[in-house]
């Protein structure tokens, strides 16, 4: 059995870490005196600093203090938040990712600036005036500490020294040891631990702030904490706490002689609050419905991977149970189909992810481009709570932040431009998803300026994309905006007019058998939306045969399907439309378009298919029936094929291929553009 890497957690816990010190600081923006999210940054930088000392990032630890003695002073009211505190400490946040991911490299030149930019912000802040004086701040309280580590905690690498000098650094402490539990020499194991300690510390910090100290080992040691009145408060004799450059063994002074035993450690609870633990004590399956575990997202891959050849597997057992007349064999096949399909539906939920993880990182790239381009942007995201198949999120990344961009550097006037538009200073920049059938459709949407239709025409005809005064419609031209090294800016920037970005999001959107679609109004802003499907691993899908071959089309594309006599078809030959409850839909017929030079069957099927508000028919000679499809990629010398998105395995073994409804839904309202032109 293999063990996760300590250090490898450690880097996952940290990253965990950083992003809630980004998400705190990003809140502080909007109220910069919520006494809660200043906390809520202090108690992060304070537990990245502690972990990384533990777990010997000593220059993440070393660069973390500054950033957390900066939020003290803030957290203690000597101080006040400022937007240029939170961006300078914002900007130190990246650099701790990167003494997180690469602690060996050269790092000095950059933290030197960084502090050097700490220390500016809070001498600014110094000479602005302090926040009242601490006798407006919080009573302090006295607060009765008592806790034992387990036996095997230094062993472990827990050092109790450093949990102590923690606590001493909250207020006046005064320690006990109790050492009545520590065996005779003969049965003493030197790396044992058998001393607990009893603590009072004086301190204005919450409780929280004391069970921060002990995060990492909470879970398996013994602890108590209790705060006493606040009039005995100044009872105790606090004991001076030593240097904290001192080596751990001088730690020992401040440690007093007990008497030979105490009997309130036997009331020390196992858990921090004591109904809870009698509570989890009494009831073991609130203790397993609390517990979650961490799984590597490449192990998650591979069992989805096992689970799609399962599906396969079952696929070809129901086609052998139903040549065979044996009872049993067809009710252990229904049975097996039965629990691969809560298998597979069970694994697509592990692989659902909400987009608030993709939308959460947004924050910070519209904070920072604000600050760039001096503009007032508000960032307002929607239907956070979708869900979506965690690849899909992976993938969606890099579009989204070139979309976004664009949004802010070519949609979004300055302040001056929206204030002499009679707009409102703040352009507002919007994003949304939503489900819709087996697709989830996210949305980008400005207020600003819109896209200038004449300037994009005229664009692409001096390019050579369209011909002269060729008729288009305004779907059409807005398409041509992501051409690869198109870009109407007159002047480039660091934040685009090269050109590139938009043809990265279209590779991308067709990469996931996705589309995009874009709408805009002059002087009111824009909106491009990306249908993407929920998954990429397993699909329902409609069975189809076109000649001697069978093909796959997407169930969730599917509307519905009708039957196409011969006669109906020799009559529709020039014209390819069928009508659709008074509408007219046009259709393909895929024997010809995939030169089976086959002859049809009497009785043809028409499918109809759409993606969005465009429909359009394929005609097929036979309906199968509905398949679970495990999506397969194309080989490389097949993956421009741009009429099939991929492939499967059937039950007998043979393949068949995944029809791209988006290309066949283009080529059919194409077809349908040319046969209106040509009248």
């Amino acid at each position: 059995m293999s063990f996760p890497d300590p250090i490898q957690v450690f880097k996952t816990e940290a990253a965990e870490l950083l992003e809630q010190i980004e998400t705190g600081l990003l809140d502080l923006t909007y109220d910069l005196t919520n006494k809660d999210q200043i906390d809520a940054v202090f108690r992060g930088l304070h537990t990245l600093k502690g972990s990384g000392a533990m777990f010997g990032f000593d220059a993440l630890a070393a660069f973390t203090h500054h950033c957390e003695t900066a939020f003290d002073r803030v957290r203690k009211g000597e101080v006040t938040a400022t937007e240029e505190l939170i961006s300078v400490v914002l900007e130190a946040k990246d650099h701790m990712r990167a003494l997180v991911e690469n602690p060996n490299a050269e790092h000095d030149a950059v933290s030197t600036r960084l502090l050097a930019d700490l220390h500016r912000a809070v001498e600014a802040l110094d000479k602005a005036g302090a926040a009242p004086a601490k006798a407006s701040g919080p009573k302090e309280t006295l607060w009765r500490i008592r806790f034992g580590l387990p036996r095997n905690a230094m062993a472990n690498g827990t050092n109790p020294l450093g949990l102590l000098d923690e606590l001493r650094d909250l207020g006046p402490c005064k320690i006990r040891a109790d050492l009545s539990d520590i065996p005779a020499l003969d049965a003493l194991t030197p790396s044992d631990l058998y001393i607990s300690w009893h603590v009072e510390v004086t301190t204005a910090q919450p409780k929280s702030m004391i069970e921060d100290v002990f995060i990492f080992v909470m879970d398996e040691m013994q602890i108590e904490i209790t705060a006493i009145d606040a009039g005995k408060a100044a009872a105790p004799a606090p004991v001076p706490a030593p240097q904290k450059a001192a080596a751990p063994a001088a730690a020992a002074p401040v440690v007093e002689a007990p008497k030979p035993v105490v009997q309130e450690t036997a009331s020390v609870p196992a858990v921090r609050d004591t109904s809870a633990a009698a509570a989890s004590a009494t009831d073991p399956k609130q203790n397993r419905a609390a517990e979650s575990v961490r799984v590597p997202a490449e192990r998650l891959d591979e069992l989805m991977d096992r689970v799609g050849e399962l599906v396969i597997a079952q696929s070809r057992l129901r086609q052998l149970a139903g040549r065979n007349a044996d009872i049993q064999l067809r009710a252990v096949s229904e049975d097996i189909e039965r629990l691969s399909g809560e298998l597979r539906d069970t694994m697509m939920v592990l692989r659902m992810v909400p987009v608030a993880t993709l939308f959460g990182r947004f924050r910070r790239l519209v904070h920072d481009l604000a600050r760039e381009t001096g503009k007032v942007i508000e960032l307002i995201t929607e239907g956070e709570t979708t869900e979506v198949d965690k690849t899909v999120i992976e993938r969606l990344a890099d579009p989204l932040v070139h979309l976004v961009r664009n949004s802010v550097d070519h949609g979004l006037e300055t302040p001056e431009m929206r204030r002499a538009a009679g707009k409102q200073e703040a352009g507002k920049v919007i994003l949304s998803a939503r489900q819709a059938s087996g697709e989830v459709i996210i949305t980008i949407k400005d207020d600003g300026r819109g896209i200038d239709r004449d300037r994009v025409r005229a664009k692409a005809e001096s390019s050579g994309l369209i011909q002269p005064n060729a008729a288009l419609t305004d779907q059409e031209i807005f398409q041509l905006i992501f051409q690869p090294g198109f870009s109407t800016a007159q002047t480039v920037t660091n934040l685009s007019g090269r050109g590139v970005g938009m043809d990265v999001v279209k590779r991308t959107i067709d990469a996931l058998r996705g589309t995009i679609e874009v709408a805009s109004f002059p002087g009111e802003g824009s909106e491009i939306s990306l249908r993407i499907p929920l998954t990429l691993a397993i699909i329902e899908g409609l069975l189809v045969r076109v000649g001697g071959g069978r093909y796959v089309i997407p169930l969730s594309a599917v509307e519905e399907c009708l039957e196409l006599s011969l006669e109906e078809d020799l009559r529709s030959r020039g014209r390819s439309f069928i009508s659709l409850r008074d509408s007219l839909v046009p259709f393909i017929r895929l024997r010809d378009l995939f030169h089976t030079g086959t002859k049809p069957d009497p009785y043809q099927k028409v499918v109809v298919i759409s993606t969005g508000s465009e429909r359009v028919g394929l005609v097929v000679d036979q309906i199968i029936g509905d398949h679970q499809t495990v999506i397969k990629s194309m080989s490389k010398l097949h993956h421009d094929v741009a009429t099939f998105s991929g492939a499967t395995i059937l039950g007998d073994g043979s393949v068949a291929l995944i029809l791209d409804v988006v290309h066949l839904v283009a080529a059919g309202q194409q077809q349908e553009a040319q046969m209106r032109i040509a009248g």
